[in-house]
């Protein structure tokens, strides 16, 4: 059976993007990235929701970037290597190769993967981690801490009864 992890980073406050949606606060040095990097390297599987897929995208061609840092190309090579399930009620048509649309989160289809996959699969995105984690399918949760204080936005979990973003105090 495969093991089904959530990995991201957030600040000292809780949150994996400001009230705007911000998150270049949380980009890693090549040190942290290089660690992330094999973290990820066993996935075969992302599992997104809409959002966090689009931001995802850039690593279809960062590759072509010019003179990407060594960090950059090794993840440009995991993401394209692994098929990518977005699960979006608006999303048409993807932009990647080996991506395929889910209309809904559906937990036993989740849990069948994870049954019969023969590699590791990740999930991204705040809700989308957050409707595996309670339906108790995350196996590992693995977040780095920002040294930064938001003060608010897109939490890990989402909390009950929350908007979604939650505006700066």
């Amino acid at each position: 059976m495969a093991t089904l992890s959530y990995t991201g980073i957030t600040s000292l406050d809780g949150y994996l993007a400001d009230a705007d949606g911000n998150f270049d606060w949380a980009v890693p040095d090549d040190e942290v990235h290089a660690f992330i990097n094999d973290l990820e390297r066993p996935v075969g599987t992302y599992l997104f929701g809409r959002r966090m897929y689009e931001v995802m995208t850039f690593w279809e061609t960062a590759h072509t970037l010019a003179d990407p840092p060594p960090v950059i190309r090794d993840f440009t090579g995991i993401w394209r290597a692994a098929d990518k399930v977005v699960f979006s009620t608006s999303l048409e048509t993807t932009s990647t190769a080996r991506t395929r649309i889910e209309r809904s989160f559906d937990p036993e289809a989740v849990r069948r993967l994870k049954a019969t996959a023969a590699r590791e699969i990740g999930v991204g995105g705040a809700n989308l981690a957050g409707k595996a984690i309670a339906a108790g399918l995350v196996d590992e949760i693995r977040m780095f801490l920002a040294p930064v204080v938001v003060g608010g936005g897109h939490a890990l979990p989402p909390r009950r009864g929350a908007p979604e973003a939650r505006p700066a105090r």
